[in-house]
């Protein structure tokens, strides 16, 4: 590659929670030297420790060798501050889901790095122009969306601001290829393309639970269908609490039918994997979900004191709800130009959320359905059920003319 001011030579990483930790290894992995920088220095130091040790298992898995985890080691250093960054050609910012402090670190930023460098947030739904605003060089700022754990997971979204300059967004999928990432590019948007189609799908698997279905049952019939998880299995994976602190965050969305088995599972202490319990039991040391009968009975007591009337919910309807809304919210992302392609959608969905890959993607899955049949599906669910079924403007429009989304 011909030497530009935006080959990546040296960045730094803001952070060191898991996403840092796993970023920084993405970069020191794909032979990038890396400065490391959090407010806290025993975090820090700590983090520092786990990069250490994750190099030493790789070595004793003989993924790599001693020479090479030397080497990838030495190209991480703790900085102090921001000034001793001042001349890396990106930063990764990856503190918590907060726009107010993003903002106030790239506006700091801003005036501390030299002009051609990059300014990159690893936020997994926020708005990157907002973050741009913050700084005098929005057409150099783009989001990095990077999955957990960052070193393992395959996908990486780049997300392109309304002002990100070409070169950026080049630099940006060359950095991806070298760190051996699946990379989609998307458009600027609430959630981009995984998160944007996975909360309508979560969505309906929540308000299944309300009406009568149970979260095995729910994760049981998509498993069946393919999915690598079920939605309740990925949030207890995940974290039930991570949704319900930005919730308390935000101030906003507490009081939504839909999320109250998850605050009552919260409350009680029981955030999934990593407390032992969350919408399934694991024994201590134990990645295994177990069904736990206390957690039918809580959600049967939420949707009664709801005033829901239970019925049997079967896993064709189980498939229908979640499959549907995924596709119509993926025709909505592909209407508004957010995702160039189906293919790109693709992509995430295959890479990052578990979608079975015999199925090619859940644009792919309905095109073998037929989009006309797709069309008359979510008429049906938007009789039944409302407005939130409307379905997308090119489900109709590819329907008339007898295509698919593969066909634009």
């Amino acid at each position: 590659m011909s030497q530009t001011s935006f080959e990546i030579q040296q960045a730094a990483v803001i952070g060191a929670g898991t996403m840092g930790r796993g970023i920084v290894m993405c970069l020191a992995n794909a032979g990038v030297s890396v400065q490391w920088v959090d407010n806290n220095p025993q975090m820090l130091e700590q983090a520092l420790t786990t990069v250490a040790e994750t190099y030493a298992h790789n070595v004793r898995q003989g993924r790599i060798d001693q020479a090479e985890a030397d080497a990838r080691m030495a190209r991480v250093s703790a900085a102090a501050d921001y000034a001793s960054i001042r001349n890396v050609d990106l930063v990764i910012e990856a503190v918590y889901e907060n726009l107010e402090l993003k903002q106030k670190i790239f506006r700091e930023l801003n005036g501390l790095l030299k002009p051609e460098a990059l300014l990159a947030s690893n936020t997994s739904a926020l708005d990157i122009d907002a973050i741009a605003a913050a700084t005098r060089r929005p057409e150099q700022v783009l989001g990095l969306h990077f999955f957990s754990p960052a070193h393992i997971m395959k996908l990486l979204e780049i997300v392109r601001g309304a002002q990100t300059s070409p070169a950026a967004l080049e630099a940006a999928l060359s950095l991806g290829k070298r760190m051996g990432k699946v990379s989609v590019v998307s458009g600027n948007c609430h959630g981009f393309i995984g998160n944007r189609m996975l909360h309508p799908y979560v969505l309906e698997a929540r308000k299944m639970l309300l009406e009568g279905a149970y979260p095995q049952q729910v994760d049981t019939a998509l498993q069946g269908f393919g999915f690598a998880m079920g939605p309740f299995r990925m949030y207890d994976v995940v974290g039930i609490d991570l949704e319900w602190r930005a919730r308390e965050l935000a101030g906003k969305g507490q009081d939504a039918p839909e999320v109250q088995v998850d605050n009552r599972l919260c409350e009680m202490g029981r955030f999934g994997q990593k407390s032992g319990n969350g919408y399934y039991h694991y024994e201590p040391g134990s990645r295994q979900a177990e069904h736990d009968p206390e957690v039918d009975a809580l959600v049967l007591r939420v949707s009664e004191e709801l005033g829901f009337q239970r019925r049997d919910i079967g896993p064709e309807e189980i498939l229908e709800r979640c499959l549907l809304a995924l596709v119509n919210e993926g025709a909505k992302i592909l209407q508004e130009g957010i995702a160039g392609s189906a293919h790109d959608i693709h992509l995430v969905y295959l890479n990052g959320y578990g979608f079975p890959a015999d199925k090619g993607g859940p644009m792919a899955w309905a095109d073998r359905q037929g989009l006309a049949d797709i069309h008359q599906r979510l008429l049906a669910l938007e009789t039944r059920q409302g407005d939130q079924w409307k379905p997308a403007r090119l489900i109709g429009e590819l329907a008339a003319q007898g295509k698919g989304f593969a066909d634009r």
